[in-house]
């Protein structure tokens, strides 16, 4: 299945109805027809307008089950609206504004909405950086304390950052991650699960990265003594932090907490990667597919509290 609204005026009139949204979720779903997720049988009868029971276990299933809409109270027409709202905003989507489009009450639904859509936004099957990639980590958050300087030090949270240079000079694709300190295991640990064995990978002098010939990676060293700047050390990874740094501040005043930085930074890898993208319907297709194939997070995960949502 590949088709997906090019318009506004084409989303509205294909998903104004539950069941025109059920109907799409189900063909994204079982592409190829119904599968029991318990047994695998391809065989069901169909209970109402929601359930399906399998003819073999009788587990009884729905379009939403098992994914980032399962226990919502709220018209999926609404959900709908808020991918494609987010999709289609260049700058990114904040609680506030999705609050106000999908007329909530509540921005603790809104916020949580949010985070249940972020975590669609990482499919498991992406695959890795690769190529020639230059990476570096750097920190976020709050002022540092006590006037320490270098890495491991203050209040900030680290995160690493890695992307593609492609043979055009231009930046290809890039991937960002919370880190817990700045040591080989962290370091080694994110590009191992970011990052394709067999790439050349650019980093400074820190050691930490000393190890990754080990590892099956090219190394190449920057230092150049003379740099004014960590951004003229290492000039294509710090853009993309600059960007970020941007975003989180424009969009989200950088209000943003430890607990819940990974998905800030899975959004804007998901909208970084795909900036070229001319075609904000197929956006919104992919997001979709995300949403159907990722497990669901509860409000009390998100918010410590069960919400309305």
């Amino acid at each position: 299945m590949d088709e997906y609204p090019m318009t506004f005026d084409e989303f509205v009139k294909n998903f104004s109805t539950e069941e025109q949204c059920r109907d799409y979720l189900f063909k994204l779903r079982w592409p190829n027809g119904f599968e029991c997720p318990k047994c695998g049988c391809d065989e069901c009868w169909q209970i109402g307008d929601v359930l399906f029971e399998c003819r073999r276990c009788r587990r009884q299933s729905s379009v939403i089950a098992g994914t980032i809409f399962q226990g919502t109270r709220k018209p999926l027409r609404a959900w709908f609206t808020a991918i494609w709202w987010i999709t289609t905003q260049k700058n990114g989507a904040s609680a506030e504004g999705l609050r106000q489009v999908l007329g909530l009450k509540s921005y603790e639904t809104s916020w949580a909405w949010l985070h249940k859509i972020r975590t669609a936004m990482v499919r498991s099957d992406r695959t890795k950086l690769s190529g020639k990639v230059e990476a570096d980590d750097f920190y976020l958050g709050g002022e540092e304390h006590g006037g320490g300087s270098g890495r491991g030090t203050g209040n900030k949270i680290l995160v690493v950052g890695a992307v593609e240079l492609q043979d055009n000079g231009k930046l290809g694709r890039a991937r960002l991650g919370t880190v817990a300190d700045a040591s080989k295991e962290s370091l080694i640990g994110f590009i191992n699960s970011n990052i394709e064995k067999g790439t050349t990978v650019i980093t400074d002098g820190w050691p930490s990265y000393s190890s990754l010939p080990s590892e099956g990676y090219g190394h190449e060293v920057y230092v150049q003594k003379r740099a004014s700047s960590e951004e003229e050390k290492l000039p294509h990874i710090h853009l993309v932090i600059s960007l970020l740094k941007r975003w989180l501040l424009g969009t989200h005043q950088g209000a943003i907490s430890e607990k819940h930085m990974q998905a800030y930074l899975d959004e804007y890898v998901f909208r970084f990667n795909r900036r070229k993208s001319a075609k904000r319907g197929l956006l919104f297709y992919r997001l979709l597919e995300g949403a159907v194939a990722t497990k669901p997070t509860t409000t009390l995960e998100l918010y410590g509290k069960r919400i309305d949502f």
